[in-house]
């Protein structure tokens, strides 16, 4: 009796084992399947669209694997198949991006649908169906400009003035491969300006205005410019022992794999030149939509020209030539330390070290128009400060790659550097900038 209620204690335990083996089985194939929804992500989620715009779907399996995805655009009672996909076995991610093409839909709200099948184990998973809600516009917007002349010189700027029918995402001058944004003003009002950069071919330079709408909507319009070509200077440079080893002392922690004092400055005029020509647009973006300048830039007093903007400079060193760089700024000369007073006035953006430059301070003067001060022995201003034309806001200098005591000038539109020249010519100002300004305070009367 005793052996035969222990086989049948033993037994129950067995039957209760494999219950509890079931039991886990069966609730973790029942978690997998209640978890197995795909997730989906899409970009924009909602609002405006053209037939340019692209929607981008991301479709992520949680669990098991994708099956099937369909697409459709539904405006009334009549869907519109936009993309049917079925998935071939272990397929888990999926992107794609796709359009409505025109003519398939009106202007007007319509409802986008999603519906994406997945399977777990084998089986049919979980299912997802999700509608976003768009507008779709397919009017891009008018654009009227305002300002009728633009004479442009090489290697300088220009000022366009103009409007726009609708809000818009980006807007500002195009040509080639390069955008300078444009500021909202007032109302409908907008102002850009924009360079003619000194290394552009003129063939190539073809400025136009660009608008975008929130759809994707996307608006050129011309420009009436003329171009005024200008050739640059060439100076040959002999570099000397001793300012080899003063730039090998300040700059050997940039580049410490170079070997002398010679490779070392080639690395630091080519390859820290560039990467501080870079750091220009990102401070170039950090910029007042509205100007706050007034009138032609001051230049140092009392100072003469060592160098002039986009002169190309040789190297030599022992009879050899060994480098060559465009220098992108105008050097002045003054008693040593001269106090460097701003140019007008703005919102520093950065007082600090910068490469080349060294001891440096930019200021903003709003429009993406900014001047540069490089080679400092001492700052006075911090960055975030608003300054006033004339304000002191330091000394020269022989920081960065200054072989003596100078400032280092520039002038900055949107990270591109230009002739500093003409900001302080009181008449290029009105006829190129101040005039076309007022067109805005004219308009918005």
């Amino acid at each position: 009796m005793a052996i035969s209620r222990l086989l049948n204690k033993r037994g129950n335990i067995s039957i209760l084992i494999i219950i509890l083996v079931i039991a886990i089985v069966a609730g973790s194939i029942g978690y997998v399947w209640m978890t197995s929804q795909p997730a989906v992500k899409l970009t924009p989620a909602s609002g405006p669209v053209s037939g340019q715009r692209e929607l981008t779907i991301e479709l992520k399996a949680n669990r098991g694997e994708l099956k099937h995805l369909s697409v459709s655009a539904i405006q009334g009672d009549k869907p519109v198949s936009l993309l049917v996909k079925n998935f071939p076995s272990g397929v888990r991610d999926f992107h794609e991006s796709i359009t409505i093409a025109e003519g398939r839909l009106k202007d007007g709200p319509f409802t986008l649908d999603v519906k994406v099948g997945s399977t777990v184990l084998g089986f049919s998973g979980k299912s997802v169906e999700e509608n976003h809600s768009f507008i779709y516009d397919n009017t891009p917007p008018m654009v009227a400009v305002l300002s009728t002349a633009h004479n442009i010189i090489r290697g300088g700027a220009a000022l366009v003035v103009y409007t726009i029918s609708k809000e818009v995402v980006k807007t500002g001058v195009v040509f080639a491969d390069r955008f300078y944004p444009g500021y909202r003003q007032k109302g409908e009002y907008y102002a850009c300006l924009f360079p003619f950069p000194y290394d552009m071919e003129p063939d190539r330079y073809i400025p136009r205005v660009v608008a975008v709408d929130q759809a994707g909507n996307e608006r050129l319009a011309g420009i009436n410019f003329h171009l005024i070509l200008k050739s640059f200077s060439t100076d040959r440079l002999k570099l000397s022992d001793a300012f080899l080893e003063k730039i090998s002392a300040e700059f050997k922690n940039k580049f410490p794999q170079a070997q002398t004092p010679l490779e070392l400055f080639i690395k630091t005029n080519g390859e820290l030149r560039q990467q501080n020509l870079k750091s220009l647009y990102e401070f170039g973006s950090q910029t007042s939509p509205t100007t706050l300048w007034h009138g032609p830039f001051m230049r140092m007093p009392n100072s003469a020209p060592l160098g002039g903007f986009a002169q190309t400079r040789i190297y030599i060193y022992n009879g050899k030539q060994v480098d060559q760089q465009t220098h992108l700024g105008f050097d002045l000369a003054s008693v040593i330390h001269a106090p460097v007073p701003a140019a007008n006035s703005g919102k520093v953006v950065l007082a600090g070290d910068l490469g080349i430059y060294g001891q440096c301070v930019i200021i903003d003067h709003g429009l993406g128009l900014q001047s540069l001060y490089g080679h400092l022995s001492r700052i006075t201003v911090k960055s975030g400060e608003k300054v006033e034309k004339g304000q002191i806001i330091g000394n020269t200098g022989a920081t960065g790659m200054a072989g003596g005591d100078h400032l280092h000038y520039g002038v900055v539109i949107s990270g591109q550097e230009v002739n500093p020249v003409e900001w302080w010519d009181p008449s290029w100002i009105k006829n190129n900038v101040t005039d076309k300004l007022e067109l805005i305070k004219g308009g918005s009367q």
